[in-house]
């Protein structure tokens, strides 16, 4: 089975948008964005996102963004190393559909982001519900540092524990 990352095109989010839907119905992920998947795939402080395929299909995403004051596991980063803002990226948007399950996709996903990061002197920092068990499994067997626990607040009074996590220099 042939397995690729490559960049995200336009043409992708639709696609993308799919994907999420059903990840949404199957594993209860995102908390959000679903309603407008697109938008909740184009956030204004994106910086790059990819899309991993299985023989041509796409069934996984992921991106980086910029990092704001507001992102759990940059400040908790920023307060545990006085790094500036600027050298800090949020991992995030990563999900993987059934389909492209058991093949390592969203592996190869979070490693071109740690690469992207890294090429680019940046410090990747995430934070992951609780309940994405197998994403936590997956960060830390990466080597990912646990870096705090987060109440993640969602909707109209919606909360669900978090943890955050730095990528390894």
């Amino acid at each position: 089975m042939t397995v690729t990352v490559r960049p995200r095109a336009a043409t992708d989010l639709e696609a993308c948008a799919r994907l999420l839907v059903e990840v949404h119905r199957t594993d209860g992920y995102p908390v959000e964005g679903v309603a407008e998947p697109i938008s909740w795939l184009t956030p204004g402080n994106a910086v790059e996102a990819w899309v991993g395929e299985v023989e041509g299909a796409v069934v996984g995403h992921a991106l980086v963004c910029a990092a704001t004051t507001a992102d759990d596991a940059a400040r908790l980063w920023l307060e545990r190393t006085a790094e500036p803002l600027t050298r800090v990226l949020v991992f995030g948007r990563l999900f993987v559909g059934t389909a492209g399950r058991n093949h390592g996709v969203g592996e190869r996903l979070v490693r071109t982001a740690m690469a992207y990061a890294t090429d680019r002197d940046k410090r990747l920092v995430l934070d992951v519900m609780d309940k994405d068990r197998a994403a936590i499994r997956l960060y830390e067997r990466l080597g990912w540092q646990h870096i705090g626990t987060v109440t993640h607040h969602f909707g109209e009074g919606g909360e669900t524990g978090a943890q955050c996590y730095a990528a390894p220099s």
